[in-house]
């Protein structure tokens, strides 16, 4: 029998970013900080200039998915952000519901470090799965390990060895059970401890060096998954 029931997710949160600034980021610039939504089937079926986004998505027998961004000027060039993310979940309803809950808060938040950081800014976006053998309990604490950063505190600089990529130096700007958001100065790296919610691990780089390269980025960052879970 399917499990097929709507949820709603709702998040509130401040963004260094006016508005105007907001409202950019979440339509046109979605690969800075999220992944390409260009090619989503969405209708926009409110658009309230900076104010009012709501984004839907319909399929058969009732399955919806809609997102609804509404924003508020705040003092200082800030915007208050009143976030929905509404639909159906069929099969695994509390897994799909625990992992978009928690994905929310991770994008919001790498939302927040790009207006802050990298706002306007021309990106490279490359995402990155790591192989089946990451989809154990531990995987994303095997990860975390490997990066030397299973100690480390969310705000802490550190600097990280990854083979075949290079040194990176920079923030851990997020750190959880499930995610880990590491930003230098030229870039983001976001990692997803998906194995969760019965996925593989995987990441995602949004380069701003002006240099990015993805399919090269791609190669080096799947050698070194493929290392760690060897």
């Amino acid at each position: 029998m399917t499990d097929k029931r709507e949820f709603e997710i709702v998040y509130n949160t401040e963004l260094p970013g006016t508005p105007e600034r907001v409202w950019e980021a979440v339509t046109s610039g979605t690969p800075a900080w999220m992944f390409p939504t260009d090619q989503w089937p969405a209708v926009r079926t409110v658009e309230e200039f900076p104010t009012r986004l709501v984004s839907r998505m319909d399929g058969p027998d009732g399955w919806f998915n809609q997102l609804e961004h509404v924003l508020e000027p705040v003092d200082g060039g800030r915007a208050k952000l009143h976030y929905v993310h509404s639909g159906i979940f069929a099969d695994n309803w509390d897994e799909q519901y625990d992992g978009a809950r928690k994905h929310t808060e991770f994008y919001l938040h790498t939302l927040g470090q790009y207006l802050a950081h990298f706002d306007g800014k021309p990106v490279v976006f490359t995402d990155i799965q790591g192989p089946a053998a990451s989809q154990t309990p531990d995987g994303f604490d095997r990860l975390k390990k490997a990066l030397g950063v299973d100690a480390a505190a969310q705000g802490s600089a550190v600097e990280v060895d990854v083979d075949g990529v290079g040194r990176l130096s920079g923030e851990l700007d997020f750190s959880n059970a499930n995610f880990l958001g590491l930003r230098t100065a030229d870039a983001m790296y976001r990692f997803f401890g998906r194995n969760a919610f019965g996925a593989p691990v995987g990441m995602t780089v949004h380069d701003f060096s002006g240099s990015g390269n993805s399919e090269a980025t791609a190669k080096a960052w799947s050698g070194f998954l493929a290392e760690v879970y060897a």
